[in-house]
């Protein structure tokens, strides 16, 4: 699950499509996800040059046409795996196929030339984008200053790659209309190619908890912090605003320091040192825990393809402030479910928290219409059979 949103989609839809009698294989690298049960796992190796650098061990195992290609890549700063994966996995399929008949292609957001070249294989391939890269590129720099952090982070992302392959996908799935948008208007992807599929929550597992208490003016955020998308800045601004007022403390479900260098030091230049509370690394568990233990969940986004967090909290009967960015608009209904803020609005995301924990009574009504807005809307299964219906468009 720590892959993030990507990982949390794979396991939980490839467990849905198992359960409705379907026979799925995954082909996944590393950061290795969890994988449902009767799920077949085929796993590619990579050496990991982003994260450990060169290899120690076995210098010599650079020596492959891809392993040079990333060794080079990375230490220019760019992000190369989406690139040197799709080709790995379209090798990995090409053996699978020697023994096994599939269906149905499905590119969880590779969207690599590795993709293009299962189209030889005459099967159906469609992709999921859960929203265009070129968003993150743009978010990202507007809040660096300097033109080498600038430059650095043009160059991370891919240009053309994603934009030349999402096009020729038989059908792409967007996770909200939202991203089905951005997707039209990044990638050119024509509109009748795009099916809108809303991802899905556990809800078995997202749930209130029984004699779990609530924790007075305690908030939860979760997110990876360090993504300037996610907003933390503006929410560690609205909380200095309240802690004038009434004593309210922040529980961030995120890698604190040293993992986490960016928010734990806005924490400290904000003077919010004891107000914060960093999680690290938790188990699903846990963090069903941590949305029982608070008041009001705060997603502060300046842009989500879907926005899983807030639709967590809302099925675990957590109202929620988030921004109109993006899809969060299509997750919490306003004045329903949650309050919903312009992005980069510190004052009126304080404004939202501070009626809600004046309120009882309307956290615990947006709560229960949060509940009955996820099961209605947004469960694994449901998510699983409109994704059945566009493979079946394609067959």
């Amino acid at each position: 699950m720590y892959c993030g949103g990507q990982g949390v989609y794979l396991y939980y839809l490839s467990r849905e499509l198992k359960r409705l009698g379907h026979e799925v294989h995954a082909i996944v690298g590393p950061p290795y996800p969890y994988i449902a049960e009767g799920v077949e796992e085929h796993r590619v190796e990579n050496l990991n040059f982003f994260e450990f650098g060169f290899p120690k061990q076995d210098p010599f195992s650079v020596f492959t046409p891809l392993n040079l290609y990333e060794l080079a890549g990375t230490r220019l700063g760019m992000f190369t795996e989406m690139f040197s994966f799709s080709f790995r996995a379209y090798d990995k399929l090409r053996q699978l196929l020697r023994n096994q008949h599939f269906d149905i292609i499905h590119d969880n957001q590779t969207l690599g030339y590795g993709i293009l070249l299962m189209k030889a294989f005459e099967t159906p391939i469609v992709a999921t984008v859960h929203h265009p890269l070129p968003i993150d590129r743009r978010t990202d720099i507007a809040y660096l200053e300097s033109i080498g952090d600038r430059i650095h982070r043009i160059l991370f992302y891919p240009f053309i790659m994603q934009h030349l392959v999402t096009k020729r996908m038989d059908r792409v799935i967007t996770v909200s209309g939202s991203a089905a948008k951005e997707t039209r208007e990044t990638f050119k992807v024509p509109e009748e190619k795009i099916r809108v599929v809303h991802n899905g929550i556990d809800i078995a597992m997202f749930r209130s908890l029984d004699g779990e208490r609530k924790e007075r003016g305690r908030l939860i955020l979760v997110a990876n912090t360090t993504d300037r998308k996610k907003g933390v800045i503006y929410l560690l601004q609205a909380l200095r605003l309240l802690r004038k007022e009434r004593d309210v403390k922040l529980t961030i479900v995120d890698r604190g320091a040293p993992d986490n260098e960016y928010t734990p030091a806005l924490v400290e230049r904000f003077g919010l040192d004891g107000s914060v509370d960093f999680t690290g690394r938790v188990s699903v568990e846990e963090l069903v825990q941590c949305y029982a233990r608070a008041e009001v969940a705060v997603v502060p986004s300046l842009y989500e393809g879907f926005g899983l967090p807030a639709a967590e909290a809302m099925a675990c009967r957590l109202p929620v402030v988030a921004t109109t960015a993006g899809a969060l608009p299509e997750v919490v209904e306003n004045e329903k479910s949650g309050i919903l803020v312009p992005p980069k609005d510190a004052v009126a995301l304080a404004g939202a928290i501070k009626r809600l924990l004046k309120d009882e009574p309307l956290r615990r009504v947006m709560g229960e219409e949060g509940r009955r807005r996820v099961e209605r809307h947004f469960t694994w299964e449901v998510a699983a059979r409109k994704t059945l219906e566009v493979y079946q468009e394609v067959l």
